[in-house]
């Protein structure tokens, strides 16, 4: 970055980190800026990806048949419908719109979800056992997949053996939450990391930058 970009990344940085101290002007400006920018941009990609590929380059083409017209005018219609929301007494045929995109997606995200997690895990649980620490990850998953299951059945009292598996099925959420949990704030800490690399070394330079 040249000298006025990396100031305005400075500054844009010092702002967002501003909010540590308390809520400010400063901050909510470089907060409407990053939401405008990244408005502008997702309406700028969408136009370029969605809707100048999918509906006004079939429209547009010299030998395009009545079934491709219809079915271009169609999601066409059904995004101008979800548009309406802006105007309040036009919200019922937006609903319309909106129920049809929901339906169509839990469709196909049901049978992703199927395909990729339940069968997946299924899979997982029943395959043969191999030698070595590969059993050993077979049997962890297997025992965390039934009695997690078996936390989760409230039709019977968790009592006796089914009250010990749904006690251990505790034991295995609490590991997974704490490691979806930890990454999270793994994650995290790496953009706040970067960011206070970019102040000392290319706004402030006092520390020397990484030779290649």
């Amino acid at each position: 970055m040249n000298d006025a970009q990396t100031w305005i990344a400075a500054f844009l940085t010092l702002c967002v980190f501003s909010f540590l101290y308390r809520d400010n002007p400063f901050y909510r400006f470089a907060e409407h800026l990053f939401v405008g920018a990244a408005a502008g941009y997702l309406l700028a990609t969408q136009y370029q990806n969605v809707i100048l590929p999918n509906v006004i380059g079939p429209l547009m083409a010299p030998k395009i048949q009545a079934s491709g017209i219809v079915l271009t005018l169609i999601p066409a219609m059904l995004g101008i419908l979800l548009l309406l929301r802006v105007f309040p007494r036009l919200t019922a045929p937006a609903r319309w719109a909106l129920a049809f995109y929901v339906g169509v997606y839990s469709g196909i995200a049901v049978t992703g979800y199927m395909q990729a997690q339940v069968i997946a895990q299924i899979a997982d649980s029943v395959k043969p056992f191999e030698g070595g620490w590969h059993a050993v990850n077979s049997i962890l998953i297997l025992i965390g997949l039934l009695t997690v299951l078996a936390y989760f059945f409230f039709s019977a009292p968790h009592t006796g053996l089914h009250g010990l598996s749904a006690r251990v099925g505790i034991w295995f959420l609490m590991v997974a939450f704490g490691a979806s949990f930890g990454y999270t704030v793994m994650a995290r800490v790496s953009l706040l990391i970067s960011r206070v690399q970019f102040l000392l070394r290319d706004f402030l330079h006092w520390i020397p930058g990484v030779v290649s």
